[in-house]
């Protein structure tokens, strides 16, 4: 072979699996290499009119590269084997840049080694877009796991979405495709073009550990200012280590639960929801002056169908582009922080979409769902079934919660749809689900997937104190028990059952409400089997479900009445507190994901009236550590009347343990009672601190004029007793003074 031989060492069989970007190693082709003639440079560059090859340090021309095939692969000899730049000729337009295949491996083997033993640290560090410099080059490093693909380019603007031009080095030990591409900067659209095992070419895919996206419907990954969101300048530290005891059993929890997109919409042309910076110049002061404690968000990970809400994402490591940047995403929560607010995201890992350009069929292969549809296949949502038990895909997800804690300050996850994730067959005929290896229903790994990511919560570096709540909605036991006491180590569990019983209740005609008095009561028969969340949640106002006012029954004064009357029930009741919005004010319709709640209904006194009872409630709550501190401790509660059906009446005993008292009698008939006596637990003056029926919010304004004195006639196993005002349809609150 001469200097003059154009090949520079190729091989024909190389050269055809280049400029077909089916070579199974293009680095052993690519770039700088030595050949019996001396040191030679090839590059792939579809469409590009000449290459120059000039040395980095000085720019002098080292080579000219010749055309080898008219698909676009160059090769020539250089003078010296020196670092360099290709010069580009594009017809026209030059361009100077750094060649890909001139660079090393990127990713270590100790990390690649911990990401193929399933370490969610690991993926956080490898995979996905991470702008860096290498050689003091700057540049994006682009990882992926398809270890069954038999080749996978990255693509983009950069590149002119041309597979051909970025083909991947894989790492075996790992299948893990790795690749630094000079000069691409933070902002850059990207996806993946993956050939299958057979040679097959796949839908572009988007990155599944992906920071930034596209605004939807647009599906491309973003490259995003990694250094801005990981080194945010965080100004809640006071808020991060002492969120640990805001959050516990023993404190007041109300959470005030979003779909960020349509809790207000601006302009009136195009209907758009709130940015995160709208977002936190007006939900924070809201939340706050009604007194939540918490802001829950529907599922904000990226999804590609706004009707989900959320609830079919496919970027589980970015916040949704509808909304902003993920820096500006990270300003919200550190603002939430500064006013004294939590905020909880909803996160699905029990299933995804099957979109194209997501996880389905990743690589060719059911990478990240099960082959078997009876296992794979979710038959109520159409959507794909995490394959939990691969460590891979175990490790995927505990490492996006994880990077909720810890990129962005989040307080905690609301795991969605627990209990599909818990049973085998859950939702399925008895032909179409698959046994676990010991013949029962109990999907094993769901089980030690939720237990791993309940216990690598507790232990987030830099980020203490962060929360897990369950949607579970059946008698599965342990769930918020320790996971060393062979529980799945949540800290709550949203209290379905209380949910459905009340509501089904308070629908009842009052007339009837005698017939079905056990479904308030019966949830005290558990209340102690777990740490409990008990929720009005989105999932009660929509598909013709109707709103909460809606579920009330009576002329309008007795809808208001029968919520007011309810809500006080509520928050008076053992476990911690959520509502939907909408629901603080009486929303007339059902939650409409396309429109918002329908805030001009706040001209109403009777809709003003329940917003403002909902504050009042927060603050009570807030301020009587009877209402909250012993939640969890049977010691907290006793039953005061729990048996007079017959005139649809309840009252109850709350106390913290530390000497203060309240009780809670409901009347939920239309009837008041004047002198109905109830035996209370101390003697001496009792302060109705909170009435439903106040003028205030919107009631007939009967009452016991602010105070309760008990007299010496014992009732309800108590020597003491008072004479009560029984509001119509209502609920008050007493307490006893020092």
């Amino acid at each position: 072979m001469s200097e003059r031989d154009p090949s520079a060492g190729l091989h024909a069989v190389d050269v055809e699996a280049i400029v077909d970007a089916r070579h199974p190693d293009p680095f052993s082709q690519l770039g700088l290499h030595w050949t019996d003639n001396g040191p030679a440079v090839r590059a792939m560059l579809p469409n590009a009119a000449r290459v120059t090859v000039i040395a980095r340090a000085d720019g002098r021309v080292i080579g000219e590269l010749a055309p080898l095939h008219p698909n676009g692969l160059f090769a020539g000899f250089v003078e010296e084997a020196v670092p360099y730049r290709l010069r580009i000729d594009w017809h026209g337009v030059e361009q100077e840049i750094e060649d890909t295949y001139s660079f090393g491996p990127i990713l270590g083997e100790e990390p690649l080694q911990r990401l193929a033993h399933g370490d969610p640290y690991a993926v956080l560090e490898c995979l996905g877009a991470r702008p860096m410099e290498v050689d003091g080059v700057p540049g994006v490093r682009f990882a992926v796991w398809a270890p069954n693909a038999r080749r996978v380019s990255v693509v983009g603007d950069f590149n002119s979405w041309d597979g051909r031009r970025h083909p991947m080095r894989l790492r075996h030990n790992a299948g893990v495709w790795e690749l630094f591409v000079p000069r691409v900067a933070a902002g850059a659209r990207y996806k993946y073009e993956l050939l299958s095992r057979e040679g097959h070419p796949l839908p572009l895919k988007a990155d599944p550990c992906a920071m930034q996206t596209e605004r939807p419907p647009a599906t491309a990954s973003v490259v995003a200012k990694v250094d801005e969101i990981e080194g945010f300048a965080w100004t809640d530290h006071e808020w991060m280590q002492s969120r640990g005891a805001r959050q516990t059993a023993q404190q007041p929890l109300t959470i005030y639960e979003v779909h960020p997109e349509s809790w207000l919409r601006v302009n009136e042309e195009d209907r758009r929801g709130l940015t995160w910076p709208e977002l936190a110049e007006r939900l924070i002061p809201y939340a706050k002056s009604m007194g939540f404690t918490h802001i829950e968000f529907l599922p904000i990970a990226e999804h590609p169908f706004g009707g989900s809400w959320g609830y079919q994402p496919l970027a589980q490591f970015a916040p949704s582009a509808r909304f902003g940047s993920p820096e500006q995403f990270a300003a919200f929560v550190n603002r939430a922080h500064e006013e004294g607010i939590g905020v909880i995201l909803d996160w699905v890992p029990a299933h995804f979409p099957n979109d194209p350009h997501g996880l389905v069929s990743f690589d060719g292969t059911p990478l990240y769902e099960h082959a078997d549809p009876r296992e794979g296949y979710h038959q109520d949502w159409n959507t794909m079934i995490y394959n939990l038990g691969r460590n891979e895909v175990s490790a995927h997800l505990v490492a996006s919660a994880l990077a909720w804690l810890k990129r962005y300050h989040v307080d905690g996850l609301r795991v969605d749809a627990v209990a599909s994730m818990l049973y085998r067959d859950y939702s399925r005929a008895a032909d179409q689900w698959v046994p676990n290896i010991y013949g029962g229903r109990e999907n094993l790994e769901s089980i030690a997937f939720l237990k791993r990511l309940n216990h690598e919560v507790r232990y987030v570096p830099g980020a203490p104190g962060a929360i897990t709540v369950a949607e579970e909605s059946t008698a599965w036991p342990g769930v918020t028990s320790r996971i060393e006491d062979g529980g799945l180590g949540f800290d709550f569990k949203w209290n379905m059952g209380w949910m459905h019983d009340t509501l089904h209740y308070i629908h009842e005609d009052p007339v009837y409400r005698r017939y079905h008095h056990h479904n308030m009561t019966f949830g005290m028969v558990y209340a102690y089997s777990e740490r409990f969340v008990l929720p009005l949640s989105h999932d009660e106002v929509v598909h013709g479900k109707g709103s909460l006012l809606g579920k009330m029954p009576g002329d309008r004064w007795q809808r208001f009445a029968n919520l007011r009357a309810y809500f006080g029930f509520m928050w008076a009741h053992p476990g911690k507190k959520l509502l939907f919005m909408g629901g603080e004010f009486a929303q007339m319709a059902e939650f409409d994901h396309d429109g918002s709640p329908h805030w001009h209904l706040l001209d109403d006194p009777l809709h003003r009236g329940v917003q403002k009872l909902v504050r009042d409630l927060n603050r009570l709550y807030h301020d009587e550590p009877a209402l909250y501190a012993l939640d969890s401790d049977p010691g907290g509660f006793e039953w005061i009347i729990g048996d007079d059906a017959a005139n649809s009446v309840f009252a109850w005993r709350r106390v913290d343990g530390a000497g203060r008292e309240i009780v809670v009698v409901c009347n939920f008939t239309p009837v008041p009672r004047e002198g109905y006596r109830v035996g209370l637990p101390r003697a001496g003056r009792w302060t109705e601190v909170l009435n439903t029926d106040a003028a205030l919010y919107g009631g007939s304004n009967m009452g016991n004029a602010g105070l309760v004195v008990t007299e010496d006639i014992a009732s309800h196993g108590k020597p003491q007793s008072a004479a009560l005002v029984l509001p119509p349809l209502a609920t008050i609150v007493l307490r006893a003074e020092p």
